[in-house]
């Protein structure tokens, strides 16, 4: 299936089928019970969602939306688990899936830790540049969305790229 940019493709607190994301990005969003949304995660092509769901089903955590155009396959559930009950090799191989994404986000926990605003907006577009290339962090993230996955206002996001754009040290 194809969806668009801006398209939901599930909704937190729904349940449902499995999906590899074939090409595209899509962000990962928690909606507060005041309606606020804060983005939690971005899933990039070659990964299987939701992550906290390959061994047994649990509804979805976040809100899944298209950054830009993707190409999904959908894994119905019911099949997938069938497959995992049948095949307990393919165990390992989610195992081994699940590693490389929690070394992806050590990455990301690494740039939250960063004290410097500057340098955490420096690690996170030497992170995006690594794992979802040729897309630049501002050509799919809004200033606000930059902030939330850094922990920083978008004001502080804001001047920090104008300064980058200038050719400044930012600091």
């Amino acid at each position: 299936m194809i969806i668009h940019k801006g398209e939901t493709l599930f909704r937190q607190g729904e349940s449902g089928p499995l999906y590899h994301l074939k090409s595209g990005l899509l962000k990962i969003v928690r909606v507060h019970q005041d309606g606020s949304q804060i983005l939690v995660n971005i899933i990039v092509p070659d990964e299987i969602i939701p992550h906290h769901s390959l061994i047994s089903p649990n509804p979805y955590y976040g809100t899944a939306i298209a950054l830009v155009t993707c190409e999904i396959d959908c894994l119905p559930a019911e099949a997938w688990y069938a497959e995992l009950e049948q095949n307990p090799g393919q165990c390992r191989d989610i195992a081994l899936k699940l590693q490389d994404k929690l070394r992806m986000m050590q990455q990301r926990i690494d740039q939250l830790t960063e004290v410097a605003p500057a340098e955490k907006l420096r690690k996170l577009q030497a992170w995006f540049q690594a794992y979802i290339s040729p897309h630049s962090l501002s050509d799919v993230l809004t200033q606000d969305e930059i902030g939330q996955f850094l922990g920083l206002r978008r004001e502080t996001i804001n001047r920090l790229l104008r300064s980058q754009s200038e050719g400044e040290t930012i600091k």
